[in-house]
């Protein structure tokens, strides 16, 4: 008999932005992350982005896909100058062509698969540390890029 693991509806919630980054000269895989206790919104990408651009301490090639925070982040760093800034766009639907979610994929399906978190700071440490893990691992980082089928 399949065993069920029983629980509570609750309306908590997190959101989760990242990225992985491809350094131009040296081929390394970086990637970053956020956690959030409520749904991204378009402030929460800005300010995201902004940080990753101060890390990384140069200009940014962007992928992403169409969705509307997307588009609205642009539109809000563009008006304000963001001249760091420059944004490829994934078509409309396509999913399979962003490493970052293979890396979603991979972090809910490995070792927060049939997590059923006791509140939601139990369920942020173990999206912290499922995620987080996945910065050591340069093979596995290498085969979002590769279950994308971009080139590195």
């Amino acid at each position: 008999m399949r065993p069920v693991q029983y629980a509570s509806q609750r309306h908590d919630r997190l959101s989760v932005i990242g990225s992985l980054s491809l350094s131009p000269r040296q081929r390394r895989i970086g990637m970053a992350f956020q956690v959030h206790d409520e749904n991204i919104r378009t402030p929460h990408v800005v300010a995201y982005l902004r940080r990753l651009h101060r890390q990384l301490r140069r200009p940014l090639i962007v992928v992403m896909d169409r969705l509307n925070v997307h588009r609205a982040t642009v539109r809000e760093l563009r008006q304000s100058g963001a001249t760091w800034l420059h944004v490829e766009w994934l078509p409309a639907y396509a999913p399979e062509l962003n490493p970052v979610e293979a890396m979603w994929c991979h972090a809910k399906c490995s070792s927060l698969a049939n997590f059923v978190p006791d509140e939601i700071d139990h369920l942020r440490d173990a999206v912290i540390e499922s995620v987080g893990d996945l910065h050591w691992g340069n093979r596995l980082k290498r085969s979002f890029f590769h279950t994308a089928e971009l080139p590195l």
